[in-house]
């Protein structure tokens, strides 16, 4: 397959003209501090549906046939996707029915049916909702839209690409993530030939969630490899095996690609929120874990791309409080005490010196291991980094105290 032109990239941005939305680009100080560079977020979690899959699924979709069009279209997704392909099919006129398995967060499954598509519901994990779709669309001759291995995808995922030229006069760098590899084999396809076109070179960099990190594998070997994963929170980006149409224009364009773990999205996701009032899924973050994580180097103005903002309230609640954890900004102790009036008041008082500041408190007589004259003690607390959550452990230890971290 040839890598996509600018004449296409071109073309799909006409025809997304009016449809998507052209997402804000907001320079972080923060960042650009830390990196040493002027660093840019692309606020692609503001995009209609809440992420950048829209783009690739309306180009997509405006290709077909009119007899492919009666026909319908089907998809599998537990959420971008999903909800890409809904609205693009109710903007066309497309009859749309989307497989999805039975755990899809709520907001997404709303969504997609808001937007007008046929939900079905099956299976534990996304692998049933492949299954059944392919069916489906053999039986039915409805057209399956991929989610990522498809050259009018790729070509629709990178006119966020020409965005960030346009915005970026300076641009040098751009850092985005990797699931199956459609968002970064077309934005790595537009801004290099813009930058060609223009006398000039720019750096793509692709991050992976370390725990389901398909591509440094393949790319070692040629070739796309299937790898076992393991549960991550940037689900939107736990892909197994790369797409083969992505992994031949990755491999050809994309500079580096490096991993971040939970903890570095967890502190990311909660960068964002602090410093750039940003609310984005783990999966689009992980650009942002990169440059936190030191996994970036400085190389002339950066931008990256927040791909989706798409996350349960419930995981937020969850991420958030893992990503104080991870920055040394909250703690949860058990201390064994005796069972004696004072204890909880005297431990009170201690962490007060210390400046911490208790956010939760459980108090029991019951448990394995309990004495009959002890108690537990549970709380959790607020600090303010390494250092501080040092000086609590070290008063209650100087104090005679046991404590122990209760990890996440």
């Amino acid at each position: 397959m040839s890598t996509p032109t600018l004449a296409d990239f071109d073309d799909a941005a006409a025809t997304l003209a009016g449809v998507i939305t052209r997402t804000p680009i907001d320079q972080s100080l923060y960042l650009s501090e830390l990196l040493g560079v002027p660093v840019h977020l692309k606020l692609e979690n503001l995009q209609r549906t809440g992420s950048f899959k829209i783009r690739g699924a309306t180009y997509r979709l405006s290709r077909l046939t009119a007899a492919e069009r009666a026909r319908g279209v089907v998809a599998a997704s537990a959420g971008n996707h999903a909800q890409g392909v809904a609205l693009a099919a109710q903007q066309l006129g497309i009859p749309a029915t989307i497989f999805m398995p039975l755990g899809v967060p709520v907001p997404k499954l709303l969504a997609t049916r808001g937007y007008g598509a046929d939900v079905v519901l099956e299976g534990a994990t996304v692998e049933t909702p492949l299954r059944l779709a392919a069916e489906f669309a053999q039986r039915t001759g409805a057209v399956l839209i991929p989610p990522f291995d498809h050259r009018d995808v790729i070509v629709g995922q990178g006119t966020l690409g020409l965005e960030l030229w346009d915005a970026i006069p300076d641009l040098d760098t751009v850092i985005v993530g990797i699931g199956g590899g459609g968002l970064i084999a077309g934005v790595a396809a537009a801004v290099k030939a813009r930058a060609a076109a223009a006398g000039r070179t720019v750096r793509v960099i692709g991050v992976q969630a370390a725990n389901s990190a398909a591509y440094p594998p393949s790319l070692a070997a040629g070739h796309p490899l299937e790898i076992p994963t393991t549960p991550t929170i940037a689900d939107g980006i736990a892909v197994a095996r790369p797409g083969d149409i992505p992994f031949e224009i990755i491999r050809d364009l994309v500079d580096e690609v490096v991993t971040v773990t939970e903890d570095d999205i967890a502190r990311a996701l909660l960068t964002l929120l602090e410093r750039a009032k940003q609310v984005v899924e783990p999966a689009g973050a992980v650009g942002v874990a990169a440059i936190l994580a030191g996994k970036v180097t400085a190389h002339g103005t950066t931008a990256t791309v927040l791909s989706g903002g798409n996350i349960d309230p419930l995981l937020l609640q969850r991420v958030v409080a893992h990503g104080l954890a991870a920055s040394d900004r909250y703690m949860t102790l058990r201390i064994p005490l005796p069972d004696r009036p004072g204890q909880l008041a005297q431990v009170s008082e201690l962490l007060a010196q210390a400046g911490a500041n208790v956010i939760e408190v459980l108090h029991t007589r019951h448990g394995q291991g309990l004495q009959i004259s002890e108690v537990i003690l549970q709380l959790s607390v607020e600090t303010r980094g390494a250092e501080h959550r040092a000086l609590v452990m070290q008063t209650l230890h100087d104090a005679g105290f046991d404590p122990e971290v209760v990890e996440d």
